[in-house]
């Protein structure tokens, strides 16, 4: 079904609906503002209806009034316009929404299977879980697997972020860290490692410590958080405000190790 099939239909249609409303006082610039067009425009549509006999002018009150033709007009559009919206409503309700996850095991089309969260990853099987999906797709152990009808609730465990406060390049930047403290703490094992500032590049480097995000690190710090991860951040001076400030806001816990050498402190 088309709707307005011409070009300024739905402009005709929206003054002749405000003219309908029999409003006192209706002014060119009234419906102008409402509909956000120019006063020109309204009046050279209001213009068009009355040529075309939806519209009159009294003489006796100076105001527009819709004719008998008008009011079947709008009717009728108005109509079409509904049967249009509900269309596109009940093709919106029977839209399936498509998530993608990885197969834990053979999966079959067609079959209902459990949902878990690993790792930040979404995976799909048959491991009991209180999240349900409809297999969309045949897929092999290991495949990306498409999902529909989506039930339940995914069980997700924020992860833990820890924090370690680098001194900044006065007080001696890499030179000023306990490198032996920093790998102790590295070693209880993470699963994202990201850095902020020149100083945690030269940090890293030198431990040996490879980082998997370096630009927007408070942004992908909250969200591998929240997708169970646990995150190790090396922050220099202030920024470490920025990313504490940042995971506040969302929520998230977090703690912060200095691992600056005790003899450069006083320096």
């Amino acid at each position: 079904m088309k709707v307005f099939k011409k070009k300024g239909e739905l402009t005709r249609f929206q003054i002749l609906a405000e003219i309908a409303k029999q409003q006192p006082h209706l002014r060119q610039k009234d419906i102008a503002e409402k509909l956000g067009i120019t006063i020109q425009a309204v009046s050279e549509n209001i213009k068009s209806l009355t040529d075309d006999g939806f519209v009159e002018i009294r003489e006796d009150s100076a105001r527009y009034h819709i004719t008998k033709r008008g009011i079947e007009k709008i009717k009728k559009e108005a109509f079409d316009l509904r049967k249009y919206a509900d269309e596109v409503v009940e093709t919106m309700n029977t839209y399936k929404s498509i998530w993608p996850a990885i197969a834990k095991e053979e999966l079959k089309s067609g079959e209902r299977i459990c949902l878990k969260m690993e790792k930040g990853t979404l995976y799909a099987g048959r491991e009991e879980t209180s999240a349900y999906a409809q297999v969309m797709n045949n897929a092999q152990k290991g495949e990306d697997v498409a999902l529909t009808n989506l039930s339940g609730t995914i069980e997700l465990k924020t992860g833990s972020i820890t924090i370690i406060k680098l001194p900044t390049i006065n007080k001696g930047g890499s030179r000023a860290c306990d490198i032996d403290k920093i790998l102790k703490i590295y070693k209880k094992g993470f699963d994202k490692v990201g850095i902020m500032g020149t100083v945690s590049k030269a940090v890293t480097t030198k431990a040996g410590i490879p980082y998997d995000f370096d630009y927007a690190t408070p942004y992908a710090t909250v969200a591998a958080g929240k997708r169970g991860l646990n995150v190790l951040v090396f922050a220099v001076g202030k920024m470490v405000k920025s990313i504490t400030k940042k995971l506040d806001d969302e929520g998230i816990s977090y703690t912060i190790k200095d691992v600056e050498l005790p003899d450069t402190k006083n320096d």
